[in-house]
């Protein structure tokens, strides 16, 4: 299953998804656009931690999250069931 990371900060919101290099092991963080995660989400194959850059606080979100948790995180477009 794939996790993609919600970053909420007060500039904004946006996606990531952390890519492993295996020649070097590191991990690689690239920025994902909003219709590929709300893809695979509504699909059910993958899940979102919202981060919240102020406060540190995170909530993981997969595809059998109540509705109202869904639409209040990652918006109204991902109920699409």
């Amino acid at each position: 299953m794939n996790r993609y990371t919600k970053i909420i900060s007060p500039a904004g919101a946006y996606f990531t998804k952390d890519f492993e290099k295996k020649k070097k092991n590191l991990i690689k963080v690239r920025e994902i656009k909003e219709d590929t995660v709300r893809k695979f989400f509504i699909n059910g194959d993958c899940e979102v931690l919202v981060y919240f850059e102020e406060t540190g606080k995170e909530i993981l979100i997969d595809f059998f999250s109540p509705e109202e948790e869904v639409k209040k995180y990652l918006g109204p477009k991902f109920i699409n069931r």
